[in-house]
C-alpha cells in the first residue's frame, strides 16, 4: 500500500487552518486507497471469520458433518458427565428443550453424572427439589455446589475443623458445618464469601477488618455478575470479593469454576478419570475453562449466555459446540444435520 503524499507547509509550524486542511487531505487520500483495495465478494468466507463474524474453526465444531458428528459421538460414549445447570438444563423456572430426554439418556445408559453449579446458595436437596418441580426426578447425590467445593477445600487445609465468618446463604453454611467449620465473627480462621442477597456496607467492612486481622480470604466463585428474576444484571460473589481484595491488598482463593479444584472434587464423586468424563456448560469463561484446565473434554451449549459470535473473544475452543443438550440423545431425527447444514458446513470447513 503506497503512503499518500502530503504537501506539508514550508513554515516550521502549521496554522490551525493548515492543520485542518492537512488532516482532511490525508483522510481523503486514505479513503481513496481503501476503495482501490480488492473487496471480498458477497457470500465469501475468509480463513479467519465468516460473514457472521464466526471463525471457520468454531463453525466446524458446531456444524461440520465430520468433525461435529465424530466428537458428538465421542461425548455420547463418555462414562461420566459433569453438567452445569442454569443455561443447560433450565432457564430460571423453565426447563430447556430436551433436558428431560437428556437425563433419561444418562439413566438408560447407566452413565454417571453430576450437576455442578457455581451457585453456593442452595443445598443439594433444594436443587433436587427444583428439578423435581420441573419434571426431572433424580436423587440429591447427583448435585454438587461451589459451597460444597469450598467446604471440601477448607477441610483439606484444616482436617480438625475451624471457624469462618460467612457472607452467604444457608447452603454454604450447611456445607461448611458438615465439614466441621463453625461461624465466628470475632477471630475466625477464614472469611468466606458466597452468593447472598444480603451484602451491605457493614458486612463488607466486617470482612475487610477480619482479613486485616489475619483471617484468610476464600470465595466460592469468580462470577462478577448474575441475573435477577427480571433478567437484569446484578453484582455477584466475584464483584464483592474484589472489593475486599482491593481494600486489604490480598488475593482470595476461589473454589468454584473455572478452578480445576472443583473439577477434581467432581471427578472424585463420580469415581472416574478425566478421560472418561466430559463437562457440559454454557459459559466460555467458567465451564469451558474448567474443562480445559482439568483436561476434561468441554462441551459448549448455545442454550445459555454464549452465542456463536462470542467465540471470537476467546483464545481457546470447546471440544464440540451443540445447540443444546437435546442433541446428545441420538434417537431423534430432528437432531440430524439437514442438507443445508451439510452444504454450509462443507463450504466453511474448507477454510480450516
Amino acid at each position: 500500500m503506497t503512503t499518500p503524499t502530503i504537501n506539508t507547509p514550508t513554515t516550521e509550524f502549521a496554522s490551525a487552518d493548515e492543520t485542518r486542511d492537512l488532516a482532511a487531505s490525508f483522510a481523503a487520500s486514505l479513503g481513496q486507497q481503501q476503495q482501490l483495495q480488492p473487496q471480498p465478494q458477497p457470500g465469501t468466507v475468509t480463513p479467519h471469520a465468516n460473514e457472521d463474524g464466526i471463525s471457520a474453526r468454531d463453525w466446524a465444531l458446531f456444524r461440520d458433518p465430520v468433525l461435529h458428528n465424530e466428537r458428538l459421538e465421542a461425548i455420547r460414549q463418555k462414562k461420566g458427565f459433569i453438567i452445569d445447570m442454569d443455561g443447560v438444563i433450565y432457564h430460571g423456572s423453565n426447563l430447556l428443550p430436551g433436558a428431560k430426554e437428556f437425563v433419561d439418556f444418562l439413566e438408560k445408559n447407566n452413565k454417571k453424572y453430576l450437576f455442578l453449579t457455581n451457585n453456593s446458595a442452595p443445598t443439594p436437596r433444594e436443587l433436587q427439589q427444583k428439578l423435581q418441580r420441573l419434571g426431572i426426578d433424580v436423587t440429591e447425590d447427583h448435585f454438587f455446589t461451589s459451597g460444597q467445593a469450598t467446604a471440601y477445600f477448607l477441610h483439606s487445609q484444616m482436617p480438625e475443623g475451624g471457624t469462618c465468618y460467612v457472607i452467604g446463604e444457608p447452603g454454604l453454611a450447611y456445607a461448611l458445618y458438615d465439614k466441621g467449620f463453625f461461624m465466628n465473627d470475632h477471630n475466625p480462621d477464614y472469611v468466606v464469601l458466597g452468593e447472598s442477597a444480603v451484602y451491605n456496607f457493614e458486612k463488607l467492612t466486617k470482612a475487610v477488618q477480619l482479613v486485616q486481622q489475619g483471617a484468610k480470604l476464600i470465595s466460592t466463585n469468580l462470577d462478577v455478575e448474575t441475573l435477577d428474576s427480571k433478567g437484569r444484571k446484578i453484582p455477584a460473589t466475584g464483584a464483592f470479593t474484589a472489593c475486599v481484595e482491593l481494600v486489604t491488598k490480598t488475593k482470595a482463593f476461589f473454589c468454584g469454576k473455572p478452578s480445576a479444584l472443583i473439577m477434581r472434587y467432581a471427578q472424585r464423586v463420580l469415581g472416574l478419570s478425566r478421560l472418561e468424563t466430559c463437562i457440559i456448560g454454557d459459559r466460555m469463561d467458567t465451564d469451558i475453562v474448567a474443562g480445559i484446565s482439568s483436561e476434561i473434554d468441554p462441551v459448549l451449549v448455545l442454550s445459555g449466555v454464549t452465542e456463536m459470535s462470542d467465540l471470537n473473544l476467546f483464545a481457546y475452543h470447546p471440544f464440540v459446540i451443540l445447540g443444546g443438550v437435546y442433541e446428545i440423545p441420538n434417537n431423534d431425527d430432528k437432531n440430524k444435520l439437514t442438507d443445508s447444514d451439510l452444504e454450509e458446513a462443507s463450504r466453511r470447513a474448507s477454510y480450516l
